[in-house]
């Protein structure tokens, strides 16, 4: 398709896709079935030994998850092991769990329940599922724009010192939802620097070991806040979802020692135990950095040639109408409209279609007040529909500009 085109025939092919009453999906970051057949060996892996790490894993107990569960997520995570607690299968959830232990029972300084008022701050755009959290929860969200390279910190500084009620902070430090953006060394130390123990920096780490083969390395997190002397700030999340099996995975969350028995605490009146036989599957599967790679490679393999294709169609488009991001790894692109015309081109593409994230959904309360941001998700479809979904994408950027 020739983006040069004259307007008409531009629209010609519009009406073209939108005859064909052909849906087409973009809207959320699902592995692909070819994903997820990587990991079929989960199911077989057992072989009818429930033994692992000197436990029965078809009974209760171990709480915090398998030795070696937590060994592995600590190779996702970049964390010491000792610091994980691996439990279900969403970090979404856990997320959900922690909130609700700083709301309900605190972390031996205050409950949040008895301020009166929360307020976390929210570089955007960011992940709508994190936002979606917080509004049910009655958590005031502030947006702090994103840089490139992690979050504003001037405005970061600012807010802290202007609004006490700030408790907490979320994002995507790799790869980020939906930017791609990998946090420099420079924006975590400086976080780390903050180093007050009631402002909770969550780092929800989903695509930590998602790489393309050019992707920059995210810096040592749990390091650097042990070594400013505010590990106790921190909260690290990740999952196997996207790794795995997103319905049958690994969640598991890494805190202080401190912050950890407080969390311990909590979840203990909610649970007897974890999937132990899930973590042991995960474990005998990934038993090692090299398998964890090596699998990681495989999936790279399948994703980059649709981010590659997203990105050859989107650079087609005439100057002067968006701008995009290029990640090196992770499950989205953030594209903007420089002509804010972002409702445009969603309303032209949902009536040819084309389903995209809704709109404003990677902004706080569901409110891009730019009206400039699209996230695109390719992983879930394949490479034939997810051609014909960006001719389609292109052709109503441009028609938006007309309408």
């Amino acid at each position: 398709m020739n983006l040069s085109d004259d307007l008409s025939k531009l629209k010609e092919e519009y009406e073209k896709f939108k005859s064909s009453k052909k849906l087409l999906d973009l809207t959320r970051g699902r592995p692909s079935p070819e994903q997820l057949d990587l990991s079929d060996d989960l199911e077989t892996v057992m072989k009818g030994d429930f033994i692992q790490d000197k436990v029965d894993t078809r009974n209760y107990g171990l709480l915090e998850g398998l030795p070696s569960a937590r060994k592995l997520a600590g190779w996702v995570l970049n964390s010491d092991p000792e610091n994980i607690f691996v439990n279900g299968t969403s970090s979404l959830t856990l997320l959900g769990h922690y909130l609700h232990s700083m709301i309900f029972h605190g972390d031996g300084q205050e409950a949040w329940k008895d301020l009166d008022k929360v307020t976390f701050l929210c570089p955007v755009p960011g992940y709508d599922r994190h936002f979606a959290m917080l509004e049910k929860l009655g958590i005031k969200m502030i947006s702090v724009p994103l840089e490139g390279d992690g979050p504003d910190l001037d405005s970061i500084e600012n807010l802290l010192e202007t609004d006490k009620t700030i408790r907490g902070m979320i994002c995507v430090p790799k790869h980020s939802n939906p930017t791609g953006e990998i946090f420099s060394k420079e924006k975590i130390e400086a976080l780390a620097n903050l180093n007050r123990g009631s402002f909770k920096i969550i780092f929800d780490n989903a695509y930590a070991v998602h790489d393309f083969d050019d992707s920059k390395k995210l810096p040592d997190i749990e390091k650097i806040f042990i070594e400013k002397n505010s590990h106790d700030s921190l909260v690290m999340l990740g999952s196997t979802s996207k790794i795995s099996l997103a319905g049958s995975g690994l969640a598991f969350i890494s805190l202080s020692p401190a912050n950890m028995e407080n969390f311990v605490n909590y979840f203990s009146k909610f649970s007897l135990g974890s999937d132990k036989v899930n973590q042991a599957r995960h474990a005998r599967i990934f038993d090692s950095k090299k398998a964890l790679t090596g699998h990681m490679q495989k999936l790279a393999k399948i994703i980059k040639p649709k981010f590659d294709l997203v990105l050859e169609k989107l650079s087609e488009l005439p100057d002067g109408l968006a701008r995009w991001t290029k990640p090196s790894g992770g499950y989205f692109i953030s594209f903007d409209s420089l002509t804010s015309n972002a409702s445009k081109i969603h309303k032209l593409c949902e009536e040819a279609g084309l389903k995209l994230t809704p709109l404003g959904a990677t902004f706080p309360y569901g409110k891009d007040l730019e009206n400039k941001n699209i996230r695109i998700a390719p992983t879930q479809v394949e490479l034939d529909e997810l051609s014909d979904a960006m001719d389609l994408f292109c052709i109503c950027v441009i028609l938006a500009e007309e309408n």
